[in-house]
């Protein structure tokens, strides 16, 4: 994952880069943010005469926001700084319920819904004056309504035609709950960003006696629907996978869904061996911790969880419980939503940081360049196993 520099430049930029911090996304706008001044203070070197690269080397890229809200809860959004020609970076996360509002006195805490209404009110505001629009959104809106098996909406179809119709060029996630989504949105770009890189870096770097072999380590995938990502992590470390069946029960429905009557477990012993068990997201984690008991009684090792986003919709109190039992090891998730203090002071907790990555995305695609080494990091993966000597 080459950075740009002023040696390897090899278009000018779209526009003057600018980046907007959706409320409850600024510390990981601002972590972007010092990466790219650090990095264009380096490369604007041999362009500062250049008319097509004004503004590229900037003390800060961010463009100031606000978005107030009358009594009555309506809002509205006004963007403070100008951004007519700008190439538009817009950062949201649509699961932070710590930003908060007044409606008729009370104080309320923003839904998804809140949060995907004010990015479409700053899309507004910009009026047509910025010349590219991008939204960075970590965790997809609305993901896990991707599909119609009933009469029922499908509101993340709906959400992204919504963004396109508002003018948005480009849309960049972490891993789709379904990637097929974006075949609601054929004629514009959907950049489905895998973090596995990160994920095993981060694993490596706190589990310093991890041993990265068939006979030691095995990645367990959940459900069948997390089966790709998790051929995709076993296939780098070189390891075998096994996988769990979601038995439900198909004549009722609980909270919106069917309930699981039994994990069914598929695969190789599990006995002796440290486990990696991989998805795409923790909501309340009663599953997670299922699947991880299972796998106890199985005569596992240490298990570890590796998801890309922690909601942990129901609290923390359960995965004390689950550490404190030795059920799980450690649980992995991106700073790509909201975390929270009590989260990140758990031992059993590790953040695993995107925003690096992002900047490297906003780089390159500010000079219109591929971003086809960015999303297969495989080469990344194979130098770190082999500095850590975990691989031959």
């Amino acid at each position: 994952m080459a950075r740009l520099t002023a040696e390897n430049i090899e278009s000018i930029p779209y526009g003057p880069l600018g980046i907007i911090a959706m409320p409850g996304c600024e510390v990981l706008a601002d972590k972007i943010d010092s990466y790219l001044v650090k990095w264009r203070k380096e490369q604007a070197i041999e362009h500062q005469g250049s008319i097509a690269f004004y503004g590229y080397q900037r003390d800060s890229f961010l463009i100031d926001i606000s978005n107030p809200r009358f009594g009555s809860g309506e809002g509205k959004a006004v963007i403070n700084d100008s951004v007519r020609g700008y190439d538009l970076y817009i950062v949201t996360d649509c699961f932070n319920y710590n930003v908060k509002y007044k409606m008729y006195g009370m104080e309320v805490p923003k839904s998804p819904d809140d949060h995907f209404a004010d990015l479409k009110r700053v899309i507004s505001a910009a009026s047509s004056k910025a010349k590219r629009i991008s939204v960075i959104m970590p965790m997809l809106y609305e993901g896990r309504q991707h599909k119609r098996s009933s009469r029922e909406s499908l509101d993340c179809a709906m959400a992204l035609q919504e963004l396109v119709h508002l003018g948005v060029e480009n849309i960049i996630t972490f891993d789709a709950h379904d990637q097929r989504v974006q075949n609601s949105i054929p004629h514009k770009s959907f950049e489905n960003v895998m973090p596995t890189y990160q994920m095993i870096k981060a694993l490596i770097n706190s589990t310093p006696d991890l041993k990265v072999d068939k006979d030691s380590l095995m990645v367990i995938s959940p459900d069948e629907g997390a089966m790709n990502r998790c051929i995709f992590f076993a296939t780098q470390l070189g390891i075998n996978l096994g996988m769990f069946y979601k038995r439900r029960d198909y004549t009722r429905v609980v909270n919106g869904r069917n309930p699981i009557v039994e994990h069914q477990y598929l695969g190789d012993s599990v006995e002796g061996k440290d486990i990696i068990v991989v998805d795409d997201m923790i909501s309340s984690g009663e599953s997670m911790l299922e699947v991880a008991k299972k796998l106890k009684q199985l005569g596992a090792n240490r298990i570890f969880v590796c998801t890309t986003f922690g909601l942990f919709s129901s609290g923390l109190e359960v995965f004390d419980k689950a550490y404190e039992e030795g059920t799980i090891e450690k649980v992995f998730t991106t700073n790509g939503v909201y975390q929270t203090p009590e989260l990140l002071s758990r031992e059993w907790y590790e953040s695993v940081e995107l925003s690096k990555y992002i900047a490297y995305f906003l780089d390159t695609l500010n000079h219109d360049m591929s971003v086809s080494s960015l999303l297969d990091s495989s080469a990344k993966i194979d130098k770190i196993l082999k500095d850590k000597g975990l691989k031959a």
